[in-house]
């Protein structure tokens, strides 16, 4: 096959420097990574510990090297999920949002070849949120956003979030749905379910309020990407379609009959299992499959490119896979 620019579309990082900027800006829920040895830390925000979280995550030089070994070429840099800070006031989060995105920015410009980015928003304040969108895409130079979910009481169909999607609609906004606070968490406690199960479900629930609550049919040329392969939706959208033929709910927002809510998405390939990968593909299309790792997390796929590689598809859609549909997705130009 061709060669073509590998890109990544589904990193996170948290530098030292990031933290510490963070703990002066917010001294009541304090950032700290305490490296537990030389492959991995403890990630403490605000007295929650996340552990193990890999020195890839904190280290440029460490994640460089990984990046090459996995061949990938480019890494789209996103914060992490931990440091959202939806919880806090939206005032203190619009501040620290500000402080990623900033970061993000000085990464790329140290490494322009590796990195592009997308921004984190202060989500509690959807107002502010447009206006973060707008500075990071226009002033620093990030591609989208990653946002979580939901915002704790409120899907991502609520009124409130208008201006963020008309924002992102005009600007030709990359978007990733990246889940946090899961649903049903007080019955997922056991065998790590609340990642297992937990995170793609609530991916789905965010793909279908989205779609249902008209956000969708309202912003056709918003670009979505949902996290870890759309959770359960390229899977289940048919049952979506077939709810709205049998029930009065899902037609509320959505007067015509959905044909393909499944291709309305875009999806990472994070499915941890080559046949599963390959039904998703037959299903939305390669050009609504972008390559994801998940990087540094203990549930990524850091042989993405070598497993997109050895899927049983076209060279054609292989490429555009790896790399080729993203380099259009993050251009910042409209769908």
């Amino acid at each position: 096959m061709s060669k073509v620019r590998t890109i990544d579309t589904h990193t996170h990082i948290l530098t030292q420097e990031t933290a510490a900027l963070l703990r002066k800006a917010a001294p009541k829920v304090p950032v700290t990574i305490t490296p537990d040895d030389a492959e991995s830390a403890a990630l403490d925000v605000g007295g929650v510990l996340y552990r193990p979280f890999p020195t890839g995550g904190f280290d440029i030089a460490r994640r460089l090297r990984d990046m090459d070994a996995a061949g990938v070429d480019v890494q789209v840099l996103s914060a992490t999920p931990q440091t959202y800070l939806y919880n806090q006031d939206a005032a203190l989060t619009v501040v620290t949002a500000a402080i990623q995105n900033d970061q993000m920015a000085k990464h790329i410009a140290a490494h322009p070849t590796r990195f592009m980015g997308i921004a984190t928003l202060p989500m509690q304040a959807p107002e502010r949120a447009a206006d973060e969108l707008r500075r990071a895409m226009s002033k620093l130079g990030l591609r989208g956003a990653m946002i979580g979910s939901h915002v704790y009481e409120k899907n991502l169909d609520d009124p409130s979030f208008a201006p963020l999607w008309a924002t992102a609609e005009e600007l030709g906004a990359f978007m990733f749905i990246h889940p946090v606070n899961v649903a049903g968490a007080d019955r997922l406690k056991s065998y790590y379910l609340g990642n297992l199960i937990g995170n793609p479900l609530d991916t789905t629930i965010a793909a279908a309020c989205l779609y249902f609550g008209g956000v969708m049919d309202r912003h056709p040329k918003l670009k979505i990407m949902l996290a870890h392969g759309g959770g359960f939706t390229p899977y289940q959208a048919a049952r979506w379609e077939h709810g709205w033929k049998v029930r009065p709910e899902p037609k509320k927002n959505v007067p015509a009959q959905p044909k393909n809510i499944a291709g309305r998405y875009l999806y990472d390939t994070i499915l941890h299992s080559a046949k599963t990968l390959e039904m998703m593909i037959a299903l939305v299309g390669s050009d609504h499959v972008l390559l994801g790792s998940d990087y540094p997390y203990d549930m990524a796929m850091l042989d993405c490119v070598a497993h997109v590689r050895s899927l049983k598809i076209s060279d054609v859609d292989k490429a555009t896979i790896l790399g080729g549909r993203a380099e259009a997705l993050l251009s910042g130009k409209p769908a």
